[in-house]
Formats: structure tokens, C-alpha cells, sequence
């Protein structure tokens, strides 16, 4: 049973997404169910600082000795960092996808959009 942290929200594209900080800027990963199915993660892609990105859009993706899986935004603003250290050791999504295995952070468009994810109960119900 992969493990789904109560104070996180989630999509239904097996991100998850740190609630926002004063400034409105959300953390961004791939849940442990989704690092569990990829299996040993071999690449990751994720778009620079200051890109902007829209909800719902390809940004990214993630490669694996299995399959190669698209990273959506959950969420509208501004990309304002990336995870550098995937870049030397992707399978950090493997071992901390919470943690240290995190994407990218974006400073919301819309700080009120954050309420519309999944909460850690509904993403739950959804991968069972």
C-alpha cells in the first residue's frame, strides 16, 4: 500500500502539491503510487525558472526503466524553481517522493485555485 500524507492535496494525474505558503507558492511532485507504478526512475524533465505554466498542461515528464509518463501543472502561475538534484539523482522520486524527490515550485495565479485538488481521502478512494 503506497503511502498518501493527510496534509497534502492531489490530482487525479498522481501529483501531489504542498498547500501554499504566504507568498502563494505551492511544492509539486509525483505521489508514491505514481513513483511505485514508473518503477527505477531514470530521467526527469521539468521546465526552468520563470516559466509560466497553465492547470491540466503537460510541463514535464518523468522516465523510467519502464515507461516514459508526462508531469502535468496542477495548478496555473509561475514556475519559480526546479528541483536541481533530480538532475544528478532522479531516482530520488523513487526513494523520498515526498521529500527530496520533490519537482518543482510555482507561485500560484490564482492562490483560491489550490482548494479545487484532492484532498488525501479522495485521492485515496480514487487509486484504491
Amino acid at each position: 500500500m503506497s503511502s498518501i500524507p493527510a496534509d497534502l492535496s492531489y490530482t487525479a494525474e498522481h501529483e501531489w502539491v504542498l498547500a501554499p505558503t504566504a507568498e502563494g507558492v505551492v511544492r509539486v511532485g509525483i505521489t508514491d503510487f505514481a513513483q511505485d507504478a514508473l518503477g527505477d526512475v531514470v530521467y526527469v524533465q521539468v521546465p526552468e525558472a520563470g516559466t509560466e505554466v497553465s492547470a491540466d498542461t503537460v510541463v514535464g515528464e518523468v522516465e523510467s526503466t519502464k515507461s516514459v509518463s508526462d508531469i502535468y501543472a496542477p495548478l496555473s502561475g509561475t514556475i519559480t524553481a526546479r528541483n536541481e538534484a533530480l538532475d544528478a539523482d532522479p531516482s530520488l522520486i523513487n526513494s523520498d517522493p515526498y521529500g527530496a524527490g520533490w519537482l518543482v515550485e510555482i507561485t500560484l495565479a490564482d492562490a483560491a485555485s489550490y482548494s479545487g485538488l484532492l484532498s488525501a481521502v479522495e485521492y485515496q478512494e480514487k487509486v484504491g
